[in-house]
């Protein structure tokens, strides 16, 4: 009997096993049948590998931040692949080094802006009534502010530098998440084993983190992905700005706010670190699409 026992559960367990990586597989599946979706994954995964392997690839100290004012203002050759801005640094080197800051920016701020966002979202949404009147409120009074310039005028406060940019830029999206998750958790909420759970005495954080996060995942990683496109390009125009990465950190913003005077005679200056910038966001914002196609239940048939 023991032994019949332990095979029943054996093949339960390997069935659950199996489920899961099919449902993975399924998601996969077509998020591959999805070929621009495709695109912006390979175009992604070549951003982060220059990112990971920047030090690799250029001189960080001698190409991307030391001024050399007799190789100034030099156009692309095969010495200087992108050429040299007006200070004689090398326009390779710092694009590659500004794929890495904005990607660090975009992927912290979204970390941070998704968890106290989520935390929110997801008391308002089990918890309902007052408690979710009274922190909704609240967000839609940050949501009624445009979340650039929300971070504009954290930024203006906290003063300028990589540090504030954080704070400011995930200060500025957490509305957003908590207003998604909050949609995606209210359904949830109501199905028939979560109340199950609720009588079975389980407390309530085991519930939101371990049943209903889980189960509205999707939304939120649609979510997490365009918002991080958007945030690379408030990165950008608040280094524009000179209120975000201060020089001489190579960011995309900060170098076309270098070239801007020298764009006439030198396209190269604003048109390379613009193209980078294309290049992410549109990555970014493909990648979201495929996902919310092969993640949403209503289009699986």
């Amino acid at each position: 009997m023991a032994e019949i026992n332990n095979v029943a559960s054996n093949y339960k367990t390997s069935n659950k096993k199996v489920k899961k990586r099919s449902q993975l597989g399924y998601i996969w599946f077509r998020f591959k049948k999805n070929k621009l979706a495709m695109i912006g994954l390979a175009m992604l995964i070549v951003l982060i590998f220059i990112a990971v392997f920047a030090d690799f690839l250029a001189d960080y100290k001698a190409d991307a931040i030391n001024q050399n004012v007799k190789i100034r203002l030099q156009t692309p050759s095969s010495e200087h692949f992108f050429g040299t801005d007006q200070y004689g640094r090398d326009q390779f080197a710092r694009v590659i080094f500004g794929t890495r800051i904005s990607l660090f920016v975009g992927i912290v701020t979204i970390a941070i802006s998704l968890v106290i966002g989520g935390i929110i979202g997801s008391i308002a949404a089990y918890y309902g009534g007052k408690t979710d009147n009274f922190l909704m409120r609240i967000m839609d009074v940050f949501l009624a502010i445009p979340a650039t310039i929300f971070a504009i005028a954290i930024v203006s406060a906290l003063g300028p530098g990589i540090n504030n940019l954080l704070i400011a830029l995930s200060i500025s999206r957490i509305p957003q998440f908590a207003r998604v998750v909050r949609s995606a958790i209210m359904p949830i909420k109501e199905q028939e084993y979560i109340e199950a759970a609720r009588a079975y005495g389980t407390k309530d954080s085991r519930i939101i983190m371990k049943y209903i996060i889980p189960n509205a995942i999707g939304p939120i990683i649609v979510q997490a992905t365009t918002t991080m496109a958007s945030t690379i390009l408030s990165v950008a125009a608040l280094s524009f700005l000179g209120l975000g990465v201060q020089p001489p950190t190579p960011e995309w913003g900060s170098m076309l706010n270098d070239g801007k005077e020298q764009m006439r005679y030198y396209p190269h200056l604003v048109v390379i670190p613009g193209i980078a910038i294309i290049i992410s966001v549109l990555s970014l914002n493909l990648i979201g699409d495929g996902l919310r196609d092969a993640l949403d239940p209503r289009l699986k048939n």
